[in-house]
């Protein structure tokens, strides 16, 4: 029987199936590491499985992509369009991982409702109560590994499963980690269903081909052999890519929104929002490419408009309706206008407001078009996909269930 979420439908799995959200991972990581060696086991799916570049969702940072991979859907039906956002309800700026921002239900909590055995593992805490949403079965986080108890995460003692400390958060272990225990209850629990999600701390630190980066690559690679050798059809996508975002110093490339909308307006007319924004920024300073802004109703939004568009490294300035249409935003969840910025810039609220001294690595970010191609790769070889498709990573699921058994 099939098994329908937000208007797709899913065959219910036939081997154990496992999904994985690689933060962070532009395609030239895994081009740079395969060519390197570093990768021998994915260099066998691309040559025998199924290989496919595809689109993540915009803005294209952890939130959104996360949650359009499990419920199937773009942020304009589930409703979670950054990591943070202005309530306007309330007055207030807030993190978007309490799941009462979500409006839509998850493919995982369906599966599980219809008898799948049901595991997640994400590396942040940030993602866990989003993506576990009124799921049946086991959901936790490699950041808060020592705090999980049956009632909460539906497992205990995770540490001696898994058979390594806590990582740091700003630590390729946090993600690693997370493989190794999904290999770990794909061996003692056999689940249907799993979903792995990590970091992109290496990926900001690292550019591809360097030897942190292929280092990362390389264990990863390990994990997803011991997973395939298990039986498991495998998906791996990522949430977004990841670029450098400095000038020819080296230093950050950065506009100041707030600052320059503050010089045009005068203060505090206007209100820069950066959907980036979480609680872990030592790495990125919470700058990413993609801002929104809300104005109060006095403002030429479209001299505005104009005005921002023309500036040195901005992609797009678009009006509330124009970026929610383009995007496939919920429009009541983004300011007045929304404003991108080009591949190797981005956008800041106000210069004072950004603590860069805690970067020892150029900056490397994400959050625009720029960063929208990420991979969408199988370990089973799919006949009769149409190439001129525009596919999403948020198929993983649709291909890993309806097509790959």
């Amino acid at each position: 029987m099939m098994i329908n979420v937000n208007n797709r439908s899913y065959a219910p799995p036939k081997q154990p199936t496992v999904v994985v959200c690689v933060d962070g991972c532009e395609p030239d990581y895994i081009a740079q590491a395969v060519a390197h060696g570093k990768m021998p086991w994915l260099e066998r799916v691309l040559a025998e499985g199924t290989v496919l570049v595809a689109d993540c969702v915009i803005p294209s940072f952890t939130n959104p992509n996360n949650l359009s991979i499990v419920t199937g859907a773009p942020p304009s039906v589930h409703g979670i369009c950054g990591n943070y956002l202005f309530d306007v309800a309330s007055g207030t700026e807030v993190m978007m991982n309490d799941p009462k921002w979500l409006r839509a239900p998850t493919l995982l909590a369906t599966l599980a409702e219809a008898g799948a055995s049901v595991a997640v593992v994400t590396a942040k805490d940030k993602l866990r109560k989003l993506l576990g949403h009124k799921m049946t079965g086991i959901c936790f986080s490699a950041e808060k590994a020592d705090e999980v108890t049956l009632a909460e995460n539906g497992i205990d003692d995770v540490l001696h499963l898994v058979g390594m400390p806590v990582p740091s958060v700003y630590s390729a272990e946090l993600s690693e980690f997370v493989f190794a225990a999904g290999v770990k209850l794909m061996q003692q629990q056999k689940s249907d269903v799993m979903y792995l999600s990590t970091t992109d701390y290496v990926q900001h630190k690292h550019a591809p081909g360097t030897a942190g980066a292929d280092a990362f690559y390389a264990m990863m690679d390990k994990y997803l052999g011991q997973l395939d050798a298990l039986g498991c059809v495998i998906a791996l996508t990522a949430d977004h890519g990841m670029n450098a975002k400095t000038r020819m110093d080296a230093q950050p490339d950065v506009i100041y929104l707030q600052d320059v909308l503050d010089t045009w307006l005068g203060a505090a007319k206007a209100r820069v929002i950066l959907p980036i924004t979480d609680p872990y920024v030592v790495h990125h300073g919470a700058l990413g490419s993609f801002a929104t802004v809300y104005f109060p109703d006095d403002v030429d939004q479209t001299a505005l408009l104009e005005r921002i568009a023309s500036q040195r490294g901005i992609e797009a300035a678009l009006t509330r309706a124009e970026a929610a249409e383009r995007f496939e935003l919920p429009a009541d969840r983004i300011g007045d206008i929304v404003v991108v910025s080009e591949r190797f810039t981005v956008i800041g609220t106000a210069a004072a407001r950004h603590d860069l001294s805690a970067l020892d690595a150029p900056l490397r970010s994400h959050g625009g078009v720029s960063e929208q191609r990420v991979p969408l790769i199988l370990n089973r070889k799919i006949d009769g996909l149409d190439p001129n498709r525009r596919w999403r990573n948020f198929d993983a699921f649709d291909l890993a269930l309806n097509y790959a058994q």
